[in-house]
């Protein structure tokens, strides 16, 4: 037996480099790699505001998701990697914004750095589609 693998990619500078996926569907689950605040080029947006980093961090989730046929009401889990815990309510607050609806298992933990130092969170995420719901967006 085979199993259908969807690869999705973001045309990333590190994708091709590295050897990795922004996301890998298998069946009904996908498995989204870690997403920060980094722009196509190569700059971090957000430097300084860790509300921002995480709103931009979960956008890259909730598209790739969307080209895996996916959406964040499916979203099970999330792991948050930080390197300030002190900012954990910033990034807590826009973790509530996109997924309030889903309650993901979650987890956050403090790191020592990312591989950009204007990096304060990178964010990785797992999802079961549901096909039997309705559709579920974000408020």
């Amino acid at each position: 037996m085979t199993v259908d693998r969807q690869k999705i990619s973001t045309g990333g500078p590190w994708e091709e480099s590295v050897g990795y996926s922004r996301a890998v569907r298998v069946g009904d689950q996908v498995f989204v790699s870690g997403c920060t605040a980094a722009c196509a080029d190569g700059t971090v947006s957000g430097v300084g505001d860790p509300y921002a980093q995480m709103v931009q961090a979960l956008s890259v989730i909730e598209a790739a998701l969307a080209e895996a046929g996916a959406q964040l009401s499916d979203v099970v889990r999330t792991r948050s990697f930080v390197t300030d815990i002190s900012q954990w309510m910033d990034m807590a607050r826009a973790h509530a914004e996109f997924f309030r609806q889903a309650m993901p298992a979650a987890t956050v933990v403090e790191i020592r750095r990312l591989i950009h130092p204007d990096m304060l969170v990178e964010v990785e995420a797992d999802a079961v589609i549901d096909r039997t719901a309705n559709t579920h967006h974000r408020p």
